[in-house]
């Protein structure tokens, strides 16, 4: 993220007063030893292990920033019991013969092409679900492994849901979820890519295709992961699962809900230690490398707008047809955007915090407004004003609303009779489903008197108007979302968060052959969209959305195509993204969760 030129007024840095009797000075120094302790504690649970954590965060034992409390970090958490065979793994994981295969095994799955698209019919009925049954041959001959090791339910045909039946029953047991689908190819942009969409092909740096970040790389990570474990002997403590829906990308309604559904029957709520699935990765800002694990999600509307009016030959038109009066509507809407401020209470806020905490280049008014808005309003609207000037940073706070779909008129010369249109809306964290209805009826509520529509929202007569001409507001895909539960990341049941923090840590490490605790900061973090995990909620208060993809740099995050033409991914990217699963895997086997 590039630095910002910063307005407006800023507090001034924290006045220290030498003139205070020296016992005050004692006294004060006594307490914040003591509640350096105290906070401590409360956050690691074990003095005698995290002695040196100790001394870090009070500031004994080298230089630390001096925020570094409001984005508290953990120490790399290396496997100790399997430490032999991380060891092993990685230098396999390093070595050129690995890298082929790895490609190979990423591209042969791009070659899959795994579309799922809007409004397809169910499974069963509409023919273009079978390019998944395609998709589970590949995996079938790819990984045998896994196929001979683990269980598999399928799941509404094409939902996979593996199991690694673990030796020891009383551990929770961990969920490693992605998606098998794709975005589909335009067929008018196949000229456009660089390579063609379904060829997998590697130019010597990168894979290039559909799928091939978004989200084969994380699945085929897991599946190359558990192949190569098994090989190796590895038999687990805590059992693994492994949720791979089929149309995450058009909402998930038959794959992941339906899997949702299976793992609740199997295993019940609240029985997993942990869930991670695709999401945040690690990218640098402010002079730090920062890894953002999403540990929210904001809710979904899909509000669809209908509007009747009677119709007639064009030759004798009334001064508004129905395409008129959905074009004011929408109109309206778009020119009144919900208010956005920054809250403390918002995750974006949390990652500023611990910009504060561990970059080294934030310009000092930009610092000293985010470490006195902990508690100034004044100095909280000033880092406001810089925040929502990053329009991803925006739209992450904000109830977005798009306009994406409009159909009506069949005929130049026929007045429309019905028209209707969709705008998507990406709920605050903050907010309700119930509030965007809300603000979206009294949005329209003045124009349906004026063009004297008999006006319903969601079942709701709002007001009368004159014979056939109606405007009805509704759930267009009856797929709508409330804000997800967020993940615990402080007190008592923050463990799982700091078990993923130092895997991270030592994953990073390892990949870099670098040592010590500081070297990426983990943040909480969140998204614009959902994943499949909207389905599990009830299945772990642990979920997290991170698969360890580095996106160092606007140049990497411009050239990913995600959603695009020229989808690719780096090859030393997804490299460690394997290395990310295979120390997930060993240490969560160990890990007190």
């Amino acid at each position: 993220m590039s630095k910002m030129d910063i307005k407006g007024d800023f507090l001034p840095p924290p006045v220290h007063n030498d003139s205070r009797p020296r016992s005050n000075k004692r006294r004060y120094a006594a307490y914040a030893l003591v509640s350096c302790a105290l906070l401590w504690a409360a956050s690691f649970g074990h003095p005698t292990k995290h002695i040196y954590a100790l001394k870090k965060a009070c500031g004994f034992g080298g230089p630390v920033h001096e925020h570094a409390a409001f984005c508290p970090q953990v120490e790399a958490l290396y496997p100790e019991k399997n430490s032999a065979l991380w060891n092993d793994m990685g230098a396999m994981i390093g070595t050129d013969a690995f890298r082929t295969q790895a490609i190979n095994w990423l591209s042969g799955a791009v070659q899959v092409p795994s579309e799922s698209f809007d409004e397809m019919d169910p499974v069963g009925v509409d023919p273009r679900w079978e390019t998944m049954g395609l998709f589970h041959d590949y995996l079938l001959g790819a990984f045998p492994l896994v196929h001979e090791t683990l269980s598999l339910t399928k799941v509404n045909t094409y939902g996979l849901l593996y199991e690694w039946t673990g030796s020891d029953a009383s551990l929770k047991p961990g969920l490693l979820a992605a998606h098998q689908d794709v975005v589909p190819v335009h067929p008018n942009t196949v000229n456009e890519w660089t390579h063609p969409p379904f060829s997998g092909f590697y130019d010597g740096e990168r894979i290039w295709g559909r799928g091939s970040s978004d989200d084969k790389s994380g699945l085929i990570g897991i599946m190359i992961t558990i192949e190569n474990l098994i090989a190796k002997g590895f038999k687990p403590t805590r059992t693994i699962v492994m949720a791979f829906g089929f149309d995450e990308e058009t909402s998930g309604l038959q794959g992941a809900a339906r899997l949702g559904e299976a793992m609740l029957e199997v295993y019940g709520e609240d029985a997993l230690a942990f869930i991670v699935d695709e999401g945040g990765g690690f990218t640098e800002s402010y002079g730090g490398v920062f890894a953002t694990p999403g540990v929210a999600e904001k809710g979904y509307l899909d509000l669809r707008v209908d509007v009747s009016a009677p119709g007639g030959h064009s030759s004798v038109p009334p001064a508004h047809t129905s395409i008129g009066i959905i074009s004011a509507l929408l109109t309206e809407i778009e020119n009144n955007p919900p208010a956005v401020h920054l809250s403390r209470d918002d995750i974006v806020y949390s990652m500023f915090q611990c910009f504060a905490a561990h970059g080294t280049t934030l310009p000092k008014k930009l610092k000293h407004a985010i470490q006195g808005s902990l508690s100034s309003d004044k100095a909280l609207r000033v880092l406001e004003k810089v925040v929502l000037q990053e329009p991803v940073y925006y739209s992450t706070i904000t109830t977005t609303q798009a306009i994406d779909l409009i159909n009506g008129g069949v005929k130049t010369n026929a007045l429309p009779e019905q028209v209707s249109a969709v705008v998507n809306h990406r709920i605050s964290i903050l907010s309700s489903l119930e509030e965007t209805i809300a603000r979206d009826t009294k949005t329209f509520k003045k124009l349906a008197k004026e063009f004297n529509l008999t006006y319903t929202s969601f079942g709701e007569t709002i007001s009368e108007g004159a014979p056939g001409k109606t405007l009805t507001l509704s759930d267009a895909f009856g797929n709508a979302l409330v804000p997800a539960p967020r993940t615990p990341i402080s007190g008592a049941d923050s463990g799982p968060y700091k078990f993923l923090s130092g895997t991270i840590k030592a994953t990073y490490n390892s990949h870099r052959g670098i040592e010590g605790d500081d070297n990426i900061a983990v943040s909480p973090g969140m998204s614009t969209g959902n994943t499949d995990t909207r389905y599990y909620w009830k299945l772990s208060r642990h979920i997290f959305r991170y698969n360890h993809k580095n996106s160092y740099g606007p140049t990497k995050r411009a050239l990913s195509g995600v959603h695009t033409v020229n989808e690719n991914i780096e090859v030393e990217a997804f490299i460690e993204m394997i290395r990310f699963f295979s120390t997930l895997v060993l240490n969560a086997d160990e890990a007190e969760l």
